[in-house]
């Protein structure tokens, strides 16, 4: 450790080097303080030089961590330069003492000078004095006579950074560049003087050499070739011993170099730009379908459409209890009637029962099963929502031209429908592409300024959120924060209150409990009265301690689960930062990280933790709820995290909580890492390993579940918005919609014949029939038809079938050789025996896997004929540009060996898939049977309803039959107010043309009528009747429950709905 003194020496010394004078530099070397060793003043020039090079390098050296050089390395930079001037004085010495021998002809001296003046003398070889002599003058003398003026300066170049200069005459030295230097160039330099000694060493150690070799030729050749003899003798016995003993081993290892080549085989399938035919024909077995094969096809099938099944299910029944909870709510409140609770529990139990197992046990109706006349027309809907699922432009057109209520519906249905959920990689593919396409096009023409994406509600946004919190069933937020959310709810001893106000009432209710004296506390007070109180101020400070502590567990939860979080939630943060960069190149880095994090935060998990029961984060038992404790200590975690994620500080109302904000900028700088990290995802295309030839190649066809109302709906709303989606007469879906004409109704879907004309309930069937669902096998209008044209990607698909066949028989270097030499008989035998070999794989193969006729028609061809015809089908490919001759075809080379690895990919993808859906399907039959468990603690619920109301024989407000009162009940005697009356009361807000001060002249009456919670109102004005109108408790309370806190009646009269409701309550129920 330094001293005191030498630190400031090592300032001094610094500043000097810094300046860059050497007379500065040369004093604080000097200085006492710096102590530092063998300093040579007359030296100060080249002190200051390398000094000033090693702090350079010091200072751009990123690891470094200071900046200036300390005591030892100043000193060894110090002895460095001293190491530098000992040996500019011997070449100094050398070049002086040799050039001065060679003027002054003092060939005897030659040899005492050269080794007296270099540092290896040994390399001097006496024996070669007369020759050093005599070569060091003709090379003098040819170098003075292209000298015409001389001078007296030498100069030598140090590690090709330092200039060193010798004034032959004055003996002074530099080691800068003097003034008029003009060196003395008919001198020999050091570099030459040692280059003639040192070649005359090895010039004479190589003939001597060589002349031993050559008196002993003979002697020579004998040795070697016994040496070679024996060694190879040796070596091979000793070689021949060790497979005996390791016989073992080298099995093994012959096994590996095999494995080896083949793995070298398929890295040059894989990773070569253009691989070689002899390695494509190693591997074209992997592109034959195995019963296996089939057979997790047709499992992924069946497992797929039980999981859209159950999805669809749950869902409705989801939202009938959501509807049942705000029934009960209600009734709880005696608002509405408990007959209305029992009728939707009834529809609840049939749902339960019947219904449900009609859904899931229903044999979906496809294609075949329709009447002739309808195929036609299903084949065409078929290609409609090929098209529609992977051109997602025209959804994503589709949304915005609904109004947002109902494009949310759309979205929920239909939408998700036609992607099955994103149960496979394909559907998840097509439907992240069109959330891009659909985002971009929404921040495109609806978002004008950075913040309206946060500040608003934006519909791509919300529907990506709603699919990525488990439409699927998979809850990845249950991964992600169950573990922790548990833990905070289980902390009985866990209370987080920083609300002061509410503080300060909790501490007077403790001392009045513990007392039993009512306190002389006031009770009502201000946050910064309740503030004031030091039992407050500790309580509060440990809220906040806890809070921090609890925060951090949530965060690191968070942080640390990256990889938890769905890639499609964070690929479409990906474009929504792209997008919004692109439109407002203006914006920041944190800005844009802020708008991730209003997604991946705010939208996505913040609910959650605040009403973790809500988004299935925790298992809840029928019943049971978080209490209002747990509920305050997970909201109080969720607004530090909101805060933090959108770098907001505690300020305003909130100040109180200021001590915090060190710790939201903290966690903000955590969260901004993790935004950016998340955003760092590979394209779909990438991740999923599609593109456009993917529907071409797979085994099976994509299939989606619609319900016949669903497809009619679609039509519909394109139809509809025609003009808007798809302008051009000859667009693709156009054609389609022209194909199809007017939208169907249900019983013209359906044919003549499938409901019975005279059935009373003819409305009823038909609104259950257009619930029932069918499996539409999705293709492409342009698809590969037998007997008819195809188009060039479907030529060239069949052209790979048929190389694919050829090359597996028939040898050769390219495609081109193979093509023009003619198969052998043998060739030809092995080819029918392997065509025979596939026909009886695909007579196992499932109906709707098999390949077109066309395909089976070319498979049977002899091995020539399939040869003339891939001839036939590469020019025409050539032709259109897919291919070229000139690189003898390679081009389809590469896409079969894309097809190899595509192969190889979809069969570990499809596995994943099946292990991914049956999870899937586990977690909805778990959800399924806690809904049936609610189900069934509502049903306990309602009937104890009604023992009540049996036991105590009245009614209330409460009605069983909906037929009146019963007799001796009172019915409420009116209520008449002016409008001035409500006006101040605050009920009535405003009247449409009409000015405040004649309020007074109109009147209103509420009137009870005999239908429990059912209102007339009349209004008169100047006494005369003007209207009449009719208010439902239930509809106000609905509105109430929605948020509408403002409604007109009369088409003219502006109400408070809350107090509307208060009024009510107070005159009618006493309440």
């Amino acid at each position: 450790m330094h001293s005191l003194p030498g630190v400031v020496a090592v300032g001094y010394i610094n500043e000097a080097i810094d300046e860059g004078n050497p007379l500065r530099t040369l004093e604080t070397l000097l200085l006492p303080t710096a102590n530092i060793s063998d300093v040579d003043p007359a030296h100060a020039q080249h002190y200051q030089d390398v000094l000033y090079h090693a702090k350079s390098q010091k200072l751009g050296d990123s690891e470094s961590v200071s900046k200036v050089l300390w005591l030892d390395e100043i000193q060894q930079a110090v002895d460095d330069a001293n190491v530098d001037k000992d040996r500019a004085k011997q070449w100094v010495t050398l070049v002086v003492d040799v050039n001065q021998c060679l003027e002054g002809k003092k060939s005897s001296d030659i040899l005492s000078v050269l080794k007296s003046s270099t540092s290896n003398a040994n390399d001097i070889i006496p024996e070669c004095a007369d020759k050093y002599y005599d070569a060091l003058v003709k090379a003098k003398e040819l170098k003075s006579e292209r000298v015409s003026s001389d001078g007296s300066w030498l100069k030598l170049n140090l590690h090709k950074k330092y200039d060193y200069y010798y004034n032959t005459d004055s003996k002074e030295s530099s080691w800068v560049t003097p003034e008029s230097c003009l060196y003395k160039e008919s001198w020999l330099t050091g570099k030459e003087i040692e280059a003639f000694w040192k070649g005359y060493k090895q010039r004479k150690e190589y003939m001597h050499r060589r002349q031993t070799f050559i008196d002993n030729t003979d002697s020579i050749v004998k040795i070697q070739s016994w040496f070679r003899m024996a060694t190879a003798r040796k070596s091979y016995l000793s070689r021949l011993q060790y497979f005996r003993d390791h016989n073992n081993e080298i099995v093994k290892i012959q096994s590996l170099l095999r494995a080896n080549k083949a793995r070298d085989d398929y890295k040059t399938l894989v990773g070569s730009e253009n691989p070689p035919l002899t390695v494509i024909r190693k591997f074209v077995y992997l592109l034959d379908q195995s019963d296996l094969d089939f057979q997790e096809e047709l499992e992924v099938a069946r497992l797929r459409e039980e999981v859209v099944t159950k999805i669809r299910a749950n869902q409705q029944l989801e939202k009938d209890l959501n509807l049942m909870d705000i029934k009960i709510g209600l009734l709880v409140k005696n608002r509405i009637t408990l007959e209305d609770v029992i009728s939707h529990s009834k529809k609840l139990n049939k749902k339960k029962g019947g219904e449900m197992e009609i859904l899931n046990n229903t044999d979906n109706q496809g294609i075949k099963s329709l009447s002739k006349e309808r195929r036609k027309t299903l084949e065409t809907y078929q290609q409609l929502f090929y098209l529609l699922q992977t051109n997602p432009l025209y959804l994503a057109k589709l949304i915005f031209q609904m109004p947002q209520n109902k494009s949310t519906k759309f979205m929920d249905t239909v939408i998700f429908t036609l992607y099955n959920y994103a149960s496979n990689q394909r559907e998840e593919y097509l439907l992240l592409k069109l959330f891009k396409t659909a985002l971009e096009e929404e921040i495109k023409s609806k978002v004008d300024q950075v913040q309206d994406i946060v500040t608003g509600n934006p519909t791509v946004i919300k529907m990506v959120v709603s699919f990525n919190r488990g439409a699927r069933g998979q809850n990845t937020l249950r991964q992600l924060l169950a573990p922790v959310v548990k833990e905070i709810i289980d902390d009985k001893s866990l209370i987080i209150n920083t609300n002061p106000v509410e503080v300060y009432k909790a501490w007077v209710n403790q001392l009045e409990t513990q007392t039993g004296e009512a306190s002389k506390l006031p009770y009502d007070v201000t946050t910064e009265q309740a503030l004031t109180y030091p039992e407050v101020k500790n309580k509060l400070e440990a809220s906040i301690e806890n809070l921090r502590r609890v925060t951090d567990k949530v965060l690191n939860s968070i942080i640390s689960s990256l990889d938890l979080l769905p890639y499609g939630l964070r690929y479409i943060a990906k474009v929504l930062k792209n997008s919004i960069h692109e439109k407002f190149p203006d914006a920041t880095e944190d800005e844009l990280l802020k708008i991730v994090g209003n997604l991946l935060y705010y939208r996505y998990m913040n609910p959650a933790i605040v009403a973790p029961d809500g988004f299935d984060i925790i298992d809840m038992t029928a019943g049971g709820q978080i209490n209002s404790d747990q509920r305050r200590n997970l909201g109080s975690v969720a607004k530090v995290l909101q805060h933090a994620a959108s770098n907001k500080l505690f300020e305003g109302e909130n100040e109180h909580l200021s001590s915090m904000n060190n710790y939201l900028s903290e966690t903000y700088q955590e969260f901004r890492k993790y935004f950016k990290e998340a955003c760092n995802v590979p394209e779909p295309e990438e991740k999923f390993n599609m593109d456009k030839y993917t529907d071409l190649v797979t085994v099976s066809k994509p299939v989606i579940y619609i319900s016949i109302e669903e497809i009619i709906s679609t039509h519909s709303l394109l139809l509809e918005h025609q003009d808007a989606i798809a302008p051009e007469k000859n667009d693709l879906l156009s054609e389609l919609l022209g194909s199809l004409g007017e939208v169907p109704t249900v019983e013209s879907f359906l044919g003549e014949g499938a409901v019975d004309p005279n059935d009373p309930n003819k409305a009823n069937t038909l609104s259950q029939l257009s619930k029932t669902e069918i499996s539409l096998v999705l293709t492409s209008k342009y698809d590969i038809e037998d007997g008819e044209a195809i188009d060039s990607r479907s030529l060239m698909i069949k052209t790979k079938k048929l190389i694919i066949d050829v090359i597996r028989n028939q040898p050769g270097n390219t495609l081109t050789e193979i093509l023009e030499t003619p198969a052998t008989a043998q060739q030809e035998v092995d080819h029918a025996t392997d065509m025979v070999s596939r026909a009886m794989i695909d007579s196992r193969t499932p109906e709707e896997m098999k390949h077109s006729q066309s395909m089976i028609e070319d498979a049977q061809l002899p091995l020539e004929q399939k040869k003339r015809k891939i001839q036939r089908n590469l020019r025409t490919l050539e032709q259109t540009g897919h291919v070229s001759s000139e690189n003898k075809y390679q081009d389809i080379l590469n896409e079969i060996a894309k097809d190899i690895r595509n192969q190889r990919i979809y069969r570990k993808l499809r596995k994943a898939e099946l292990a991914k859906l049956q999870q899937t399907l586990n977690a909805l039959n778990k959800k399924a049977a806690f809904y049936e468990e609610q189900i069934n603690y509502y049903d306990t619920y309602i009937k104890t309803c009604l023992d009540n109301l049996k036991r105590k024989n009245t009614r209330r407000s409460i009605k069983l039959d909906g037929k009146g009162e019963p007799k001796g009940a009172k019915r409420a005697k009116p209520v008449k107010y002016t409008a001035a009356k409500l006006h101040e009361k605050g009920v009535l807000l405003d009247i449409d043309d009409l000015q405040t001060n004649q309020f007074k002249n109109v009147t209103f009456d509420i009137i009870a009528t005999e239908d429990v919670g059912i209102f007339d109102v009349r209004s008169k004005f100047l006494g005369v009747e003007m209207e009449k109108v009719q208010l439902n408790i239930q509809d106000l309370l609905q509105m109430q429950y929605e948020g509408v806190a403002v409604m007109k009646m009369f088409d003219k009269v502006k109400v408070n709905v809350n107090l509307l409701i208060y009024l009510l309550n107070k005159k009618f129920y006493g309440k």
